[in-house]
């Protein structure tokens, strides 16, 4: 097993997904995640299918322990502080002033432990004239200007993942681990500040350096027209995937295996700047060549041709891949209550090892008297050590 962060603790006041999504990352490097979440309730996410035990909460949950803490009650505020004491980081993501209303504000928080890490997590930002206004998914990717980038033009819709809540959680968890370098050289904790306006325009960048650099506002077809990506269906009802991006050997090699060698005498397709413009065209001339093979047969043409390709999976096909299953990605663990939890495995590998061990999504305080056996276990230490002292 490979725990990087196994001496690092984090207590995580995180709802949905941004900051559980933060604290997941830190987890699934080794890091001791603690989930403080509401008693009877806990985190909403839990609930959303019914239960408290949602396919959305065991996304953004896994290798953490759940305790239930009510912090306007005195005894359990009094736990919160010890697991406070005990933290290096902190993970909140609530909007601007409701942390303070908990007792979780950075100002109460940082006179129980100086040098914690505080990050908090909001939607627009801690201030300016939006920072009051409710924020989810698609809110920040409109507010970035990706929204635009996933919308089909001819029929607005929202389409795709939660893309935005995805980011910023991992944006967050990187900027924490900068802090917690820094912290192990010189000795501050940090609060760090992000919002997923800031994170999803960040990774927008693409977009904004084309318009800033030659006024290009870029569209849902910009960057496929540009890279030559494709994807079409086959004759069994398949998708197939492939990105020429700009060699022309992959041009070449594509025409060669679909047996379309007469398209490089098109002017409209001779040249790559042409298939750019042309794009809409080029896929009305091959929709009809793919449609005539099964998918399986496509991929042993463009494999052989060495063009770039790979099926278009669904969820339920894209882990049982003969590469994905050699670089075992889909892993598994037992629940005592809940029973068999799938998922996806961290992507890092540290010196050639993967980490294949996880712990399943806890269920609601489901080690909340574990953790306050350890915390009073903790001060009975410390005080035997403060009895023992002969200053």
């Amino acid at each position: 097993m490979v725990k990087i962060l196994k001496a690092v603790r984090v207590i995580e006041l995180g709802t949905y997904i941004t900051g559980p999504a933060a604290g997941m990352h830190l987890a699934d490097l080794g890091a001791d995640v603690i989930k403080v979440e509401r008693p009877g309730s806990g985190d909403p996410f839990r609930a959303f299918k019914g239960g408290l035990y949602s396919p959305h909460y065991q996304t953004y949950n896994r290798n953490k322990r759940s305790i239930a803490l009510d912090t306007r009650q005195d005894d359990d505020l009094a736990v919160f502080h010890e697991l406070i004491r005990s933290a290096d980081v902190f993970i909140q993501n609530f909007r601007p002033g409701v942390a303070e209303k908990l007792g979780a504000g950075e100002d109460d928080l940082r006179q129980i432990n100086p040098s914690l890490i505080y990050c908090a997590i909001s939607g627009l930002g801690n201030t300016g004239p939006a920072s009051h206004r409710p924020v989810y998914d698609t809110v920040a990717q409109a507010a970035s200007g990706y929204l635009r980038l996933l919308t089909p033009p001819d029929k607005p819709r929202v389409i795709g993942p939660a893309i935005a809540d995805s980011i910023t959680g991992q944006y967050a968890a990187m900027a924490i681990l900068a802090a917690l370098l820094e912290r192990g050289k010189t000795g501050p904790g940090r609060r760090i500040d992000i919002s997923m306006l800031e994170a999803m325009t960040h990774f927008n960048l693409d977009s904004f350096t084309h318009y800033y650099s030659v006024g290009e506002v870029m569209g849902p077809l910009s960057r496929p027209e540009v890279s030559q990506s494709y994807t079409f269906a086959c004759a069994d009802g398949k998708w197939i995937a492939f990105h020429l991006s700009s060699p022309t050997k992959f041009w070449d090699s594509l025409l060669e295996a679909t047996g379309q060698q007469h398209l490089n005498a098109d002017p409209r397709f001779a040249e790559r700047l042409a298939r750019i413009e042309h794009q809409e065209q080029l896929i009305e001339v091959f929709a009809p060549v793919f449609a005539q093979k099964s998918r399986a047969a496509w991929c042993d043409l463009l494999e052989t041709h060495e063009v770039p390709y790979s099926p278009a999976y669904d969820s339920d096909e894209a882990l049982e891949d003969p590469q994905a299953r050699h670089l075992q990605i889909k892993i598994s663990a037992e629940h005592p209550v809940m029973g068999t939890f799938t998922t996806v495995r961290a992507p890092y590998n540290f010196d050639g090892q993967a980490e294949l061990e996880v712990l399943p999504p806890p269920t609601l305080d489901e080690h909340g008297t574990d953790i306050r056996a350890e915390l009073a276990q903790g001060k009975a230490g410390q005080a035997a050590r403060m009895g023992g002292r002969h200053d």
